[in-house]
């Protein structure tokens, strides 16, 4: 079962992120590029990964996943 939630808030040049445990404990918040985002995800266990919805989330949740 996955323990963690990431929260991914796109924007133009910088990506937040927000990490909680399933039972909403703060685990990291942090500020990235894209590609450092992708370089963050692919090290992360199993986590259910939630993404703000806007026209830029087809070509990052593609290479995330």
């Amino acid at each position: 079962m996955k323990d963690t939630m990431i929260g991914v808030d796109l924007a133009k040049n910088v990506i937040q992120i927000h990490g909680a445990s399933m039972a909403g404990h703060l685990k990291f918040r942090k500020k990235l590029s894209r590609l450092q985002l992708l370089k963050f995800m692919a090290e992360q266990p199993s986590a259910v990964v939630v993404f703000e919805a806007c026209g830029s989330i087809t070509m990052v949740s593609h290479r995330v996943v």
